[in-house]
């Protein structure tokens, strides 16, 4: 990665703006589409921008490295002005392949969204969510009732499914995570683990008087009424990671914070 052309992305806070400007003054610096490696200032909310706004561009995808100037930083590498390039030269990169949700809604209008972490369901008012989950075009929970459900990739399982009480996934264990959100019916299914070739298919019953919105990543679609869910191979994603800090022992530790 050393002397490679690169482009330079931070998130609007105080923080990530001035050490934009720190590293401007360091470093040579080439358009987005240019770059064959992109820099990222922020927290993981704006890493997964950076990476949505790749896919969004249907151009060839490059790695991102980034700096954490947010709260948690779990995607993110430590914030060091110096050495920059003797850095990106000892990266380890690591591939993250992307779920692609494809929703359709009550009024017949589908949508198509990558998702990163991972999709989730969520109720959009006081009354439960009854949800028809399909695995593999067979019909394995009728009837779910609860709160929401989430499908989750590796690089998401410690995010959002890993507050919502699901399993820790191995960066490389080609698994997805299927976990409910408060579940009240089956009472006791805990959620699954399933193979990433899975085709999932989640059902809204009765969208009309408990309607559920679905979520890919940090995108909303309001009154869904079935979500199709398969991983997405053609558009993978390279992180790049400072070997002492790599993605795939994080997610392995993560275990073991009590």
């Amino acid at each position: 990665m050393n002397g490679a052309r690169r482009a330079l992305l931070a998130s609007p806070t105080p923080q990530a703006q001035a050490a934009a400007v720190d590293l401007r003054e360091r470093y040579e610096w080439v358009p987005i589409a240019e770059a064959e490696t992109v820099i990222a200032l922020g927290g993981d909310g704006f890493m997964l921008q950076t990476l949505h706004a790749q896919l969004d561009r249907r151009t060839p995808v490059v790695p991102v490295f980034g700096m954490n100037l947010g709260t948690v930083g779990f995607l993110m590498n430590e914030w060091r002005s110096s050495g920059l390039e003797a850095r990106l030269a000892a990266t380890r990169p690591f591939k993250v392949t992307p779920l692609r949700m494809t929703a359709t809604t009550v009024s017949g209008e589908t949508h198509v969204i990558p998702a990163i972490n991972e999709v989730s369901f969520l109720r959009e008012t006081r009354q439960t969510a009854k949800l028809e989950v399909t695995l593999n075009e067979r019909v394995v929970l009728p009837e779910l009732a609860c709160d929401g459900i989430l499908v989750a990739t590796p690089a998401g399982s410690t995010a959002y499914n890993l507050s919502a009480q699901g399993p820790i996934l191995p960066l490389a264990s080609s698994l997805l995570a299927l976990t409910p959100i408060s579940p009240f019916r089956p009472r006791r299914w805990r959620g699954a683990i399933v193979p990433d070739s899975a085709r999932i298919s989640i059902r809204v019953l009765d969208a009309a008087k408990r309607p559920v919105s679905a979520v890919a990543d940090q995108r909303e679609v309001r009154e869904v009424a079935k979500v199709e869910i398969a991983i997405d191979r053609a558009r993978d994603l390279t992180l790049l990671f400072d070997p002492e800090h790599a993605l795939d022992d994080r997610i392995t530790m993560e275990q073991f914070i009590a």
